[in-house]
């Protein structure tokens, strides 16, 4: 009986050194957890902030059109410090030409020319090609949102950050498109496949989402339109380098760059996804001008006299646009509210643009305050 009585009791014992072996087990356990969490936490935490940095932030393309070098080189180097997780930057100049430390002094700019560039000529429809092999560039990358056009002569005059919020704050693309009224322009043998209705004239710099940027990649309908019947009058016999004309009164004074991308999107319907406004100044009228370099075709080119912070005010102050062939003033706001128009502006020579930056009127993110 005795025998008996004592296997429950050992068999207690024995339950009651278990129950201890496993709690100091857990102890141990929960001692080398916080341990591990303390030496982790701090790297854990760094890792998902750069992630995050990563994930959330899209970033701005800029597409930059030049003819060899960008002499503006450190002025946009100097808007673009401190930003690298939000912009990306392409460049087209002509075949063969590397931008490496010999030719730009700017870490931004190395080696970001596109490899499959053309020669391209003023008034062609090169020029629209020369765009849109950016554009196909600039979309490998998924992080890419918006595509900004760029010419060599151009400068910002805010600073980054409030660019990058004016551009993102909006689903829109920013292209300036209007109604082309004047004789001369649309050739009708582009009938049927671009009637005229959908004939839209405007500034080559525009602002494209990523939707808007991927039509015109993909686009084999307008584009071969405008490479056969879209080309600039003939110039003068001392200028040409092609035969003249049987009948010059026939020609069509058409230059593709300021046409192609607003018919295109008129054309596939989606003018009401884009605020009708360039984002970059240029001055045409200058009628008056008594510099005969300052009239003509081309916009005015601000030469170092003409670097004023007083000038640069003016830009930043125009804050409607009057489209006299649509009887329409697009009077230009940003987040729902009333705010400059330009954001960009061109042409500047490399001492203009370099002034400007050493007066600190660029909003350069260098020693500038922020622009609101």
């Amino acid at each position: 009986m005795s025998a008996i009585k004592r296997k429950p009791v050992q068999q207690k014992s024995q339950i009651r050194w278990k129950r201890k072996v496993l709690a100091a087990a857990l102890v141990l356990l929960c001692f080398a957890s916080l341990v591990l969490m303390e030496t982790q936490y701090p790297q854990v935490v760094s890792l998902s902030s750069l992630r995050h940095r990563f994930i959330v932030k899209p970033k701005i393309a800029f597409l930059f059109i030049a003819r060899n070098r960008l002499p503006l080189d450190m002025v946009w180097d100097a808007f673009f410090k401190g930003e690298e997780n939000r912009f990306s930057v392409y460049v087209h100049s002509r075949p063969g030409f590397l931008l490496n430390k010999g030719t730009t002094r700017s870490a931004c700019f190395l080696n970001r020319q596109v490899n499959d560039s053309i020669q391209v000529d003023w008034g062609e429809a090169t020029m629209i090609e020369a765009e849109r092999i950016l554009l196909r560039h600039a979309l490998t990358d998924p992080y890419n949102e918006r595509f900004v056009f760029v010419s060599d002569s151009c400068i910002p005059i805010y600073n980054f950050s409030y660019t990058y919020d004016y551009i993102m704050s909006t689903l829109t693309s920013f292209v300036d498109s209007f109604a082309d009224t004047k004789e001369g322009r649309y050739n009708p043998k582009m009938d049927p496949v671009i009637p005229v209705y959908n004939w839209r004239k405007g500034s080559q710099w525009v602002v494209l989402t990523r939707k808007h940027a991927g039509v015109v990649v993909n686009d084999t309908t307008v584009f071969p339109m405008f490479q056969q019947h879209c080309k600039r009058k003939s110039l003068p016999e001392f200028w040409r380098d092609r035969p003249f004309p049987a009948d010059p009164a026939k020609e069509h004074n058409c230059i593709p760059d300021e046409h192609y991308v607003q018919t295109l999107l008129a054309q596939e319907g989606f003018e009401g996804e884009i605020t009708r406004r360039s984002l970059t100044y240029s001055a045409w009228d200058l009628s008056a001008s008594k510099d005969r370099e300052r009239r003509g075709w081309h916009p005015v080119t601000y030469k170092f006299s003409d670097a004023t912070p007083v000038l640069i005010k003016s830009i930043k102050d125009i804050d409607n646009i009057n489209y006299e062939t649509e009887n329409r003033r697009e009077w230009c706001s940003s987040k729902g509210k009333p705010a400059p128009c330009f954001l960009f502006a061109r042409k500047f020579t490399r001492p203009a643009a370099l002034h400007l930056l050493n007066l600190s009127v660029l909003g350069a993110r260098r020693g500038a305050k922020s622009e609101t």
